[in-house]
């Protein structure tokens, strides 16, 4: 992933809403970059160094809000431009954050949990001084999660006395959120309703393909077949299952609880996660990682509706032909922004101590996005605007205003 590509969405959209070349500047970049060696004792004794990153975008509206990923393809670049992408989805969903994100370039997969656990220890003493309840707040990401949370709030508070509130997507014993876990794939299914209802599609029996079967997704698949919808296809990194009369995906959510993968066959035929993407469907969620659409795929993408819930699926030249050829892409700045929206939720309770119940969390996720949905489709229609430019002007504009505000 390529910030440039980030930069060059917010630069168009800036100049069609006329954003004063000043301000392009501050938002443009950065306001922070840590980058910081993280040593760590492997279980064979031997004394290893990984490369970790907290980028901190935007805090013009809030502290900075963004997670932390442990992949071995983690780099600089990346991180910059998922943390752009936290400061405009944070204010398109209107929550009092900025943007920011982290990763360490490791393969888990590799690693037993104690160095996994080592390995977090020694990443937050480094970023103790720029992470906080009222500074910059983490959350799960790619091959992260509740437990490696728990693992920076314990490290963390150490130092600074009990902070459930340093991170979000904690355990529920530690203050975490009931329906944190599956946020970003139930805020995904919510968008998704709604834009079948804009585009003259019902989404009771339509049928569902998903990129993606880790939380996510699978998450996604269960609340979208919960709904009506026919979940046809679901994939993960080995491949994955397409029967167009629906999958079971509750049955198929158990399978890969026990064996970690999505069976070769268990109601459904096998397909590559290439053959997935060009299945005939009404609704495409690509659910895993970026850039899986593609100018060399999307000619043949059979969908009558997008929905990002990975972080930048779409690339510029699939995204240009996709609105070519008719086809709404609903932006993942808007599709996959449940995540953050309980991450703030969860935030709120440890900041009163005071705890939500899951219908309450849930009532309010659904009245965030509907609302930020609507506003959307509104300034797309008045603009003359694509979803993704729409999305792009409200954050933009809110985060301008912020620091107009502040006096600057």
């Amino acid at each position: 992933m390529d910030v440039s590509i980030v930069n060059r969405f917010f630069d168009d959209v800036s100049e069609k809403i006329g954003l004063e070349e000043g301000y392009r500047q501050v938002l443009r970049y950065p306001a922070r970059e840590t980058t910081v060696q993280i040593p760590v004792r492997m279980d064979d004794g031997q004394l290893q160094i990984f490369t970790g990153y907290r980028v901190q975008h935007n805090a013009d509206r809030g502290p900075y809000k963004g997670g932390i990923r442990y992949h071995p393809d983690v780099n600089l670049e990346e991180i910059r431009a998922l943390a752009a992408l936290m400061t405009w989805k944070t204010a398109l969903v209107n929550i009092p954050y900025g943007g920011a994100k982290g990763g360490v370039a490791c393969e888990p997969r590799q690693m037993s949990e104690e160095e996994i656990k080592r390995l977090t220890f020694s990443f937050t003493n480094k970023l103790r001084m720029v992470i906080g309840p009222m500074l910059d707040i983490p959350a799960p990401d790619v091959n992260t999660n509740a437990k490696v949370m728990a693992w920076i709030m314990h490290e963390y508070s150490k130092s600074h006395g009990w902070s459930p509130a340093v991170v979000t997507g904690k355990p529920v014993e530690l203050g975490g959120s009931p329906a944190r876990e599956s946020a970003t794939g139930r805020g995904a299914i919510i968008i998704a309703k709604e834009a079948a209802k804009s585009h003259g599609l019902v989404f009771e029996g339509a049928r569902v393909v998903i990129q993606g079967f880790g939380n996510v997704g699978s998450h996604a698949a269960l609340v979208a077949a919960k709904e009506g919808a026919r979940v046809a296809a679901v994939s993960d990194v080995y491949g994955g299952l397409y029967n167009p009369q629906g999958l079971d995906v509750e049955a198929l959510a158990q399978v890969v609880a026990r064996k970690g993968k999505i069976p070769e066959t268990n109601g459904g035929e096998a397909v590559t996660n290439e053959e997935l993407l060009e299945l005939e469907c009404d609704i495409l969620i690509p659910a895993a990682l970026e850039d899986v659409l593609t100018k060399r795929n999307t000619p043949r993408i059979k969908a009558k509706l997008v929905i990002e819930a990975a972080n930048m699926p779409t690339t510029e030249e699939a995204d240009r032909i996709l609105r070519e050829r008719g086809i709404p892409v609903i932006p993942d700045i808007l599709a996959n922004a449940g995540g953050v929206i309980v991450s703030y939720f969860e935030w709120v309770q440890n900041m009163q101590h005071y705890l939500w119940e899951r219908k309450q969390v849930a009532t309010e996720l659904k009245k965030l996005l509907t609302r930020a949905y609507k506003s959307v489709i509104q300034t797309a229609e008045e603009k003359k605007m694509s979803y993704r430019e729409a999305a792009f002007a409200i954050a933009i504009e809110r985060v301008a205003k912020a620091i107009r505000l502040h006096g600057i």
